[in-house]
C-alpha cells in the first residue's frame, strides 16, 4: 500500500490575549484548514466562557455572584477546571489559588509605582480558595466581594483540548502553540522531532535553550511581560496569594509533562514556591529548566541540550 504524502500546513491566530499558531501535517491544505479552524473555534469559545475581559464571559456571571456573596451552579466542563484548581491548591499548600486575582487591583503595572499595604491587606481579606465552598456543581461564596480568575488553568487546557480534537481528526503529526503553551501531537511526519525554543526572561529575542519534543507538552511561567522596576528591583506579575506581593526569586520556569495543563500549573507553583521552586520540581520528576533573578540556571532540560530527544514522560 503506497504511503500517504503529507505537507506542513501552518495557521495563525490571535486568541486570549496571545499570538497562536497551529503546524498540522496533512495530505491536502484543505483538510488541514478544516481541522484548523474546530481547533480555532474551540480555543475561542473557551476564551468567550472564561475571559475576565468579557461582562458576557460565564466567569464574569461567577463573577457577579461572588461580588455580592451568592451561589452559583456550574456546567460540568467548569466543574472539571475547578476540581482541577483545587487540587493545585491543595498540592501547593495554598500558594496557587485562582482567587488571587483580585490582587491585580493593587498592582498596577504600568503605574511604576508600588501599591499601597493598607490596599493590599484589604484585598488580602478576599483571597483564599479555602474561603469558598465548592461542592458537586454548586459554588458559593459566603464572602462578597471574592472574584475567581481561570488565567492560569484555561489556556492550559485549550491546548490539551487542541490537540485531542486534531488527535480525533486522524491528526497523528502536528504542534498546537497558544502564547507560549506547546503540545506536540506526535513527531514531524519524517519522524524528526519539533524543535521547541525556551525564551530568555530577560531578553524577548533571545532564546535560554532549544529542546527537541517528539510528544508531550511544555509550559513556562515568569516575569516576562508585565513587571515594573523600581530602584533596581524588578516586580512581575506572579504574585504569592499570602503576602500579596510578587515572587522575587525565580525569573522563569519551563516543565516538560504529558498534559499542557499540568506542566502550566507546575511551572507556576515553582515560581510562587521562589527559594524552593527548583527543589520542588527536583521532586516533582518532570523535565524542567529554571533561571533565577541572578541569571543562574538550573534543572534537567539543561543536560537536554539541542540534539538530543524528549520522550514522552
Amino acid at each position: 500500500m503506497k504511503a500517504k504524502r503529507l505537507s506542513c500546513y501552518h495557521f495563525a491566530f490571535k486568541a486570549m490575549g496571545s499570538p497562536c499558531d497551529i503546524q498540522l501535517f496533512a495530505e491536502t491544505h484543505g483538510q488541514a484548514k478544516k481541522i484548523a479552524n474546530i481547533v480555532i473555534t474551540d480555543v475561542r469559545r473557551l476564551e468567550a466562557v472564561y475571559s475576565r475581559y468579557r461582562s458576557d464571559s460565564f466567569l464574569s456571571k461567577i463573577n457577579r455572584v461572588a461580588a455580592i456573596g451568592g451561589s452559583i451552579k456550574v456546567n460540568a466542563e467548569t466543574a472539571g477546571l475547578l476540581n482541577y484548581a483545587q487540587i493545585c491548591y491543595q498540592q501547593s499548600d495554598g500558594l496557587f489559588d485562582i482567587t488571587s486575582g483580585i490582587l491585580r487591583r493593587a498592582w498596577q503595572f504600568e503605574s511604576d509605582q508600588l501599591p499601597d499595604q493598607v490596599q493590599i491587606l484589604a484585598l488580602l481579606d478576599k483571597v483564599g480558595w479555602h474561603k469558598l465552598r465548592w461542592t458537586d456543581s454548586v459554588l458559593e461564596f459566603p464572602i462578597p466581594g471574592m472574584e475567581l480568575d481561570l488565567g492560569g488553568v484555561v489556556k492550559e487546557y485549550a491546548v490539551d483540548r487542541a490537540a485531542a480534537l486534531c488527535w480525533e481528526a486522524d491528526v497523528r503529526h502536528g504542534i498546537i502553540n497558544l502564547g507560549g503553551d506547546i503540545k506536540v501531537i506526535g513527531p514531524r511526519a519524517d519522524g524528526e522531532p519539533w524543535h521547541v525554543g525556551i525564551r530568555h526572561p530577560r531578553d524577548k529575542e533571545a532564546l535560554m535553550q532549544t529542546i527537541l519534543l517528539q510528544e508531550g507538552a511544555l509550559a513556562s511561567s515568569g516575569d516576562y511581560e508585565r513587571c515594573i522596576v523600581i530602584d533596581g528591583v524588578r516586580y512581575g506579575h506572579v504574585i504569592n496569594p499570602k503576602t500579596g506581593w510578587p515572587v522575587r526569586h525565580l525569573a522563569a520556569v519551563s516543565v516538560v509533562g504529558d498534559f499542557c495543563v499540568v506542566a502550566g500549573s507546575a511551572s507556576t507553583i515553582a515560581m510562587l514556591k521562589e527559594d524552593n521552586g527548583p527543589a520542588w520540581l527536583a521532586d516533582l520528576g518532570l523535565p524542567h529548566l529554571w533561571v533565577d533573578v541572578h541569571n543562574e540556571m538550573g534543572g534537567t532540560l539543561i543536560a537536554n541540550m539541542t540534539g538530543s530527544t524528549l520522550q514522552k514522560t
